[in-house]
């Protein structure tokens, strides 16, 4: 077996899902939505699929969902994207990350990673052979300082980097991103930048791709995805977005992954994309109203609850709250003992884990949230 893989896992967000079914549990955990997406956008794709072609589509992706990629980050951002040069649709944003690491990095290429981090980022750098250097950002901010950045030097070939920031639910500002572009900008850097979480800044916050920065553009591979913009998880489509040389190499990978996307899907996340500004701003205001009930409901039961100014997630400091657990123990134990499961976010590092902060969904129905607040509050008495 190869040996990037022997060691692996299965992941800790599989894992504690499958511990909340086996224990009837309420599932905070893995970051999946308890609404089914907009109905609009699942209707076109059940038109596409009842009358439309379901062969296989471009490599690159349907013509269709590469416009209104392009037509869409030019309206939120004011990027453009080539939709025949600079835009490529993926099998989700996992499959993105996966073929723009395979393109990009050769054997024995520093990659530096920011942990906590996604926990494709560090098997498939290592599957290409590359070397992980990884900063380690720290609660309840999680900032990107000049200290952290310098790890970004003459020996760095790649940056990953995350945000809107899973676990951390913080939105970098444009004074961060900048330290981040000065260093890359400097060594000659060139950054995948994960943006899956892009349409989910709360609090009159607004996200700013980092390849809209001075000095980005031509060595930036912006990643998104429908499943976080339009609740739809299971449907897996992402796209990458980069200057042609770079979104050409991570084509050729592209073709030997997944080839391909289902036309169906495609061609509704191309319809959803060109929806009104009405539904992002209602989308991002339904997560902040579910957010803040999650956040009061903890904070009365006594919980030291993390600032969230973006993604699906709020974390609970277990230390601050007058737990002893490591947050790993306190999950097995949550999940098992008071019925809810949550993820740990020490299973978001790989080297000077922070074992006593737990990560929450809160993409959830009220109910679903209010069960979780019992049983979180079941758990501190338990473990308190």
């Amino acid at each position: 077996m190869n040996p990037v893989f022997k060691t692996l896992k299965t992941t800790v967000f599989s894992e504690m899902s499958a511990l909340a079914q086996r224990h009837s549990a309420v599932n905070l955990g893995q970051g999946f939505p308890d609404s089914e997406g907009p109905r609009d956008v699942r209707e076109a794709a059940a038109h596409t699929i009842l009358d439309g072609n379901n062969q296989y589509p471009p490599m690159q992706g349907l013509p269709l969902l590469r416009q209104a990629i392009s037509t869409h980050y030019q309206r939120f951002y004011g990027v453009d994207f080539d939709p025949d040069l600079e835009v490529l649709v993926t099998a989700g944003a996992t499959e993105a990350l996966a073929a723009s690491i395979l393109a990009l990095v050769s054997p024995g290429d520093e990659v530096v990673m920011l942990q906590p981090l996604y926990d494709s980022y560090l098997p498939m750098v290592r599957l290409a052979g590359g070397v992980p250097r990884l900063i380690t950002l720290q609660p309840p901010h999680w900032d990107l300082t000049e200290e952290a950045l310098s790890a970004i030097g003459p020996n760095t070939r790649l940056v990953i980097f995350n945000s809107p920031l899973n676990p951390g639910a913080v939105v970098y500002t444009s004074e961060q991103l900048g330290r981040l572009a000065e260093r890359c900008i400097r060594y000659d850097v060139t950054v995948i930048t994960d943006e899956v979480w892009e349409h989910l800044a709360f609090d009159g916050r607004t996200h700013t791709p980092l390849i809209t920065l001075p000095g980005m553009r031509e060595r930036t591979v912006k990643i998104g995805s429908a499943g976080k913009i339009f609740s739809l998880t299971g449907w897996k489509v992402g796209w990458v977005c980069a200057a042609p040389a770079l979104t050409g190499a991570i084509a050729k990978a592209h073709q030997f992954l997944t080839f391909t996307v289902a036309p169906g899907t495609q061609a509704a996340v191309a319809y959803g994309l060109g929806k009104d500004d009405a539904y992002f701003t209602d989308m991002r205001a339904g997560y902040a109203r579910s957010r803040d009930r999650l956040f009061e409901g903890l904070k009365a039961e006594g919980f030291a609850v993390l600032p969230s100014e973006g993604t699906y997630f709020l974390n609970i400091d277990l230390a601050a709250s007058g737990i002893e657990l490591d947050d790993r123990s306190f999950c097995l134990r949550a999940v098992e003992e008071a019925g809810v499961a949550a993820i740990p976010v020490s299973a978001f590092y790989e080297e000077t884990p922070v074992t006593r902060i737990v990560r929450l969904c809160f993409a959830k129905t009220d109910a679903t949230l209010d069960a979780g607040i019992e049983g979180l509050a079941k758990a501190r008495k338990l473990f308190g």
